[in-house]
């Protein structure tokens, strides 16, 4: 009998040495049962949505937690989050998982690299016991603390009797007074409120929603503190006092009882303290403009008192220390020398080197950790990991070479296979051939996306994935060839003397008209560049992998705006409102109210989710679900994926950005898919399907094969070219060699990252790039068209 190809080279001896799933069903995997081995390094691949994550990380890291915060009493239960049981038969020999994913670190503007990895709280111990001046314990060098002096009372038991004794207290914290310890101020750009040559009456306040016939302005115009016909330069200082700082005052205003407040802090309540990401996008625009956020002159932006800043260790701060460059940092560590801190300068060290080893040596410790990019939040979660002694832990990484160079990605397999050989389970979800290669077993699914995917094609190693036959097996050695000829730029985007961050006043043209990439090693200057500078210049569309805002029930369908055509289509076709196909509105399901599961909150125990009974999960009430569009009611409709829904509204505005979200790779999403199920380069390829319209724009595209299988690669390339051949220019920061290879036109930033990085080291084609420069882009694009001759050559 010939043996299955998909489990081909597999030799998984004791049933105690493997994770054993059964019949999981998450999301849109299909029964799936597969044997994992403990201590080794599997790695998951298939295209995109083909339910790598949904296996990986929904149903055996999901279970791993879920059942570890069920062994905590049931009372620090009720503080933890909630995890449901994944859909899966059993799930066996699970060891504890420890999850290093790319989400973002949070907008915590308290949170630094430093108090992220508790580095910083090493450094606060080193400077309480060598700093001098002595000025106190660790909590002095903090500045989330502050230095607070008080007194208040205390109950003290005497002689048998409770007594109350009134005592003086002193806490003693390194926080800038000024700043709070944020390390920065913001003050309101007066200019952005209001034209001073003008008048109220005339128009002159600027604030969104500020008419001049509306009842806001008529609030300042009637009040009787300012005259409504004079030009705001004119206004005396009581005036002007009045109208921008005056305190809430009662006023009358035709004849109805108000209360006047000045312009400044009227704003400031209603608009500046706000949630920025909750604002309407004009009223985002209005604060971004108005207020303006500069280091704290008190401090200078290392967010510590005077008292934190004065003492020193060989002539540097606290604050000098963080603000660092990591690998200048670690140097400086080794001139410390004092046998009364051997132990802890250790740790610091060790830390220390693991930021150097893990690439981000170009960080500082007073880096905001809201300001890494998904890639350098995932590495630095890594950091307290690498040198903790505890073995057969599952380490679950989701992509873990995102926003790596090539040159970086050699270093990432070495700390995973570390990780491995101390006795670890490292599970990785990937898809760049290089961390593939050093896989010791493979799990690929597929064989497709979406409802097409959930299956698996093959267990094995690496050998027999290349002669599986499977998608990702055939796409395996694939080569991006460079192209005979590259097109002609039609002008250029001039940034001159930029400074940004570690760019070193950057002179460059950035070709118009053609597909330019950007690349670099992580940190060396790319997103600096192009991000600090581009979005200057008009007609820029921006595209990242920035969170889409909205709740569960938001969806492609709403996000993209193909929902409201959708109801218009069902509201025409049977005479009814559209209002009533939307299951936030008149359609929605009375039980459930439209989101198609009841919720049952258990307080301390997991909430659970059950499917509606009335709608069986389609969220519409009966009444909506009897209305048809060709056959289809609305719920039939929003489970579609993109590429039937294309074929389904075969015309219209609905297929042209269905026809995009398939250019994009994007086919296999359903129209009602939850967009917090989104990754990061699903949302932004999300982002660029409805952002295409535009002709003669330039397109910023940062790292657009994130999350892209090797198969897919080729048909992003053939989208970058479709937007250049509608007349559009498109910069693309990338890391990927075949983008390198396919581009007209390369700007290559180093040498090296950090202060070592912030120059152009190259510009030109790839051919060039390739036939005589010495820069790590160039040796890794070379070896990579170099290997092309004995594999799969794709243009």
């Amino acid at each position: 009998m010939a043996s299955d190809p998909r489990t081909a080279g597999t030799h998984i001896a004791d049933s105690h040495e493997v994770i054993r799933v059964v019949g999981a069903r998450e999301n849109n995997l299909k029964n799936v049962s597969v044997e994992i081995p403990k201590r080794r390094l599997t790695v998951f691949t298939g295209v995109s949505g083909s339910g790598k994550s949904s296996l990986v990380f929904g149903t055996i890291a999901n279970e791993s937690q879920r059942l570890i915060n069920e062994t905590y009493p049931t009372f620090v239960q009720q503080f933890m989050g909630q995890l449901s049981r994944p859909d899966v038969d059993a799930l066996e020999n699970v060891s504890p998982a420890i999850i290093v994913d790319q989400e973002r670190m949070g907008s915590n503007a308290r949170s630094t690299v430093g108090t992220a990895t508790d580095a910083h709280a090493m450094l606060r111990l080193l400077f309480s016991r060598l700093g001098q001046p002595h000025v106190g314990s660790p909590q002095a060098f903090s500045f989330n603390i502050p230095s607070v002096s008080g007194a208040g009372a205390v109950t003290m038991e005497k002689g048998g009797k409770k007594v109350k004794e009134r005592r003086s207290f002193e806490i003693t914290g390194g926080m800038c007074p000024r700043c709070e310890g944020l390390g920065e101020t913001s003050d309101v750009d007066l200019d952005e409120l209001y034209d001073k040559t003008k008048s109220l009456q005339d128009g002159a306040i600027n604030v969104p929603g500020y008419n001049p016939d509306g009842w806001m302005v008529k609030g300042f115009t009637e009040s009787g503190f300012v005259d409504p016909a004079k030009p705001i330069q004119d206004y005396t200082a009581q005036e002007r006092e009045d109208f921008l700082y005056k305190e809430p005052t009662k006023v009358k205003i035709n004849g109805i009882n108000m209360t006047y407040e000045g312009l400044v802090p009227k704003i400031t309540k209603s608009m500046l303290q706000k949630d920025r990401d909750s604002l309407q996008p004009h009223i985002r625009a209005f604060v971004d403009r108005a207020v303006k956020f500069m280091p704290c002159p008190d401090c200078g932006g290392s967010r510590l008192n005077e008292g934190a800043r004065s003492s020193k260790i060989l002539g540097l701060s606290i604050a000098d220390a963080a603000a660092m460059q990591i690998t200048d940092l670690a140097a400086w560590l080794d001139t410390v020398d004092d046998p009364s801190v051997a132990p802890l300068m250790a740790g610091l060290r060790q830390t220390i080197a693991s930021f150097i080893d893990i690439g981000l040596g170009y960080l500082s410790l007073d880096r905001s950790s809201g300001t890494l990019s998904g890639g350098e939040a995932q590495r630095t979660k890594m950091i307290r990991h690498l040198g903790s002694p505890l073995t057969d832990i599952s380490y679950v990484f989701d992509e873990p070479t995102a926003g790596l160079h090539p040159h970086d990605i050699e270093r990432m397999n070495r700390l995973l296979k570390l990780l491995r050989d101390k006795g670890n389970t490292v599970l990785v979800v990937e898809h760049k051939p290089e961390v593939i290669e050093i896989a010791d077993h493979v799990v690929d699914l597929g064989p497709g996306a979406g409802r097409a995917g959930g299956e698996v094609q093959y267990e094995g190693d690496v050998a027999g994935l290349r002669a599986s036959g499977t998608i990702t097996g055939r796409h395996l050695d694939d080569r991006a060839r460079l192209k005979p000829s590259t097109r002609a730029a039609k002008g250029a985007l001039e940034i001159r003397g930029a400074t940004q961050h570690n760019l070193k006043n950057v002179d460059v043209d950035v070709p118009l008209g053609i597909l330019t990439v950007v690349t670099g090693v992580a940190g060396s200057g790319k997103s600096s560049l192009i991000h600090g500078n581009v979005p200057a210049f008009d007609d820029v569309v921006v595209v990242d992998q920035s969170p889409i805002k909205g709740n569960r029930r938001s969806s492609p369908a709403t996000y993209t705006g193909i929902l409201d055509t959708v109801r218009s289509a069902f509201a025409k076709a049977n005479g009814v409102k559209p209002a009533l196909f939307s299951a936030n509105s008149e359609g929605a399901c009375p039980a459930c109210r439209g989101l198609g599961v009841i919720i049952t909150n258990l307080g301390f125990t997991q909430t659970v989710e059950t499917l509606c009974e009335l709608c069986e999960g389609s969220g519409f009430s009966d009444e909506v679900l009897e209305y048809t569009l060709d056959g289809k009611n609305i719920a039939e409709v929003l489970a579609m994926s993109a590429s039937e829904a294309a074929a389904f509204f075969a015309k219209g505005p609905a297929h042209t950005i269905l026809v995009r979200m398939i250019d994009v790779g994007l086919g296999y999403l359903t129209l009602g898919q939850a967009l917090n199920t989104l990754s990061g380069g699903e949302r932004q390829r999300l982002k660029l399907a409805i952002s295409m319209s535009k002709k003669g724009a330039i397109y910023v595209l940062d790292e657009p094969t994130t999350g892209l299988h090797l198969a897919d690669v080729e048909n992003m390339l053939g989208m970058l070219d479709r937007l250049v051949e509608a007349g559009n220019s498109v910069i693309v920061i990338e890391h990927h060699q075949a983008v390198m290879a396919h581009a007209d036109w390369i700007i290559d930033i180093g040498p090296g990252a950090g202060h070592d990085g912030g120059a152009i080291v190259f510009e030109g084609t790839p051919a060039d790039l390739v036939a005589s420069a010495e820069t790590l882009t160039a040796q890794h694009l070379r070896e990579y068209v170099g290997a092309s001759a004995g594999a799969t050559i794709r243009s």
